[in-house]
């Protein structure tokens, strides 16, 4: 893993290091390199906007990223990964991309074929990283077209 970047990216990967994120320097920008720690849940169109209403109305929220392209495509960062197999094959089975296992994602200021990669939730924004299985809860609601219902009690 190369450990000295280009002044360009050299204060994000210091924060994401300070995180605990693997992170590699590639040419157009910086990776985070998956592991059983941190993941990717990518998700795009409709679901993509549902899953991060869903989120918002359970506070839920983690990190995101939003890839730019014709079509609106997320990827949320999550955790929980060694004891969620159900779900993410449960993700797979719904055509969501689950990136891990040395999977790289591109975070901002990565410069992608459509444009630049950038934080639709920063992680210094977000209170947490959620566990996969959050998403997953997200992606099958989405599914059901189910958005919850949120109350709230006044005090």
């Amino acid at each position: 893993m190369r450990t000295t970047f280009s002044s360009a990216v050299a204060e994000s990967v210091q924060d994401y290091i300070q995180r605990g994120w693997t992170v590699a320097e590639t040419a157009n920008g910086i990776c985070l390199i998956t592991d059983s720690e941190i993941a990717g849940i990518e998700v795009t169109g409709d679901t993509a906007a549902f899953v991060r209403r869903y989120l918002r109305a359970n506070d839920l929220t983690g990190p995101v990223i939003e890839i730019p392209g014709a079509e609106r495509r997320e990827i949320h960062l999550v955790t929980g990964l060694r004891k969620a197999a159900m779900a993410i094959e449960a993700l797979r089975s719904a055509g969501v991309v689950v990136h891990t296992d040395g999977a790289g994602i591109p975070l901002p200021p990565t410069q992608l074929s459509a444009g630049e990669a950038n934080w639709g939730v920063a992680p210094h924004e977000a209170r947490w990283v959620p566990p996969v299985v959050a998403i997953a809860a997200a992606v099958r609601a989405a599914a059901k077209g189910a958005m919850p219902k949120v109350s709230r009690i006044a005090s």
